[in-house]
């Protein structure tokens, strides 16, 4: 019988909670579970308002993957969804995680939640921008914080703040919040600065997503900035062996990485990290700290 809980007033059935998703650690659905709920005052604020797409990935990293953008079949009515048009669906809505309900029901999904840059309320303006590093072996994570430091000064000389996380896969995640522009105007300066960045790093940068070009270099994607891309949030679990975190980072962490095991974080190290640091990309969600494309 698949057990009926009750939260925050909203009846859910939450199924197969001794399962094994992430078969390197033995992590079943329960403890995935307990880990969003645990999480959830840091996570939510950063789902609110953003249309959602899930990685769904309900048999464990070894089963099928699909990534999915409309809300799944039997979506109870209480979750919020708003119309998201695309060219191939006029009338396409998206889920809205808005409450600890809401995050429960999508996690008992088994899902990587992913966003935009903008929000629901005004499509295709982003208060965000984001870079995906993404290291070409043999570079690693190491290789992206070297990157890194290079583009939050870059970017500091634009009167921009940067912030980062760990992908939870290989690779680095840089954020910057903005007041709100034009994604075209943000993914074009974006591109500006990956392109400075292969110019003034080029035994280590790469801009174009050209898989020949990228062994031993970083990938600076500036891609996902385009209104129609996502990214991983943070806090999400990611589908792997391990049940490895999109965690945020401090810039000391950054600049003192020598090996990729400093900086990759699975779902136990994250209650310990949130008591010491609480939310380190808790700027993004405040309007005092946006800064202004130049």
């Amino acid at each position: 019988m698949t057990p009926i809980t009750e939260v925050e007033g909203r009846r859910l059935a939450l199924s197969n909670l001794e399962k094994v998703i992430h078969p390197a650690t033995g992590t079943t659905k329960g403890e995935i579970l307990h880990y969003y709920a645990t999480v959830a005052d840091c996570l939510l604020p950063h789902l609110r308002g953003r249309p959602l797409s899930f990685l769904r990935y309900p048999d464990g990293p070894d089963g099928q993957l699909f990534f999915t953008k409309n809300p799944p079949p039997g979506t109870p009515s209480w979750v919020k969804t708003v119309p998201v048009p695309r060219s191939d669906d006029t009338n396409a809505r998206q889920v809205v995680v808005q409450d600890l309900p809401s995050l429960m029901w999508a996690a008992n999904l088994v899902v990587e939640f992913h966003t935009p840059q903008w929000l629901a309320d005004d499509p295709a303006v982003a208060d965000r921008l984001v870079f995906d590093l993404d290291p070409g072996p043999p570079a690693t994570v190491v290789e992206c914080c070297h990157v890194a430091v290079w583009l939050r000064e870059r970017l500091a000389e634009d009167g921009l703040d940067a912030y980062a996380k760990t992908s939870g896969a290989k690779g680095l995640h840089l954020y910057v919040p903005l007041e709100p522009a034009p994604s075209e105007q943000v993914q074009a300066y974006a591109k500006q600065l990956a392109v400075e960045a292969e110019a003034d790093l080029s035994a280590l940068v790469v801009h174009r997503m050209t898989k020949a070009l990228r062994p031993g270099k970083v990938f600076v994607d500036h891609s996902q900035n385009n209104a129609a891309k996502t990214t991983a949030a943070p806090y999400t679990l990611r589908a792997r062996r391990e049940p490895a975190v999109s965690a945020p980072v401090t810039w000391e962490e950054v600049e003192s990485c020598g090996s990729p095991a400093q900086l990759a974080f699975l779902m136990a190290d994250m209650a310990p990290r949130l008591q010491d640091h609480g939310d380190l990309l808790a700027p993004l969600l405040d309007p005092d700290q946006a800064g202004r494309l130049p």
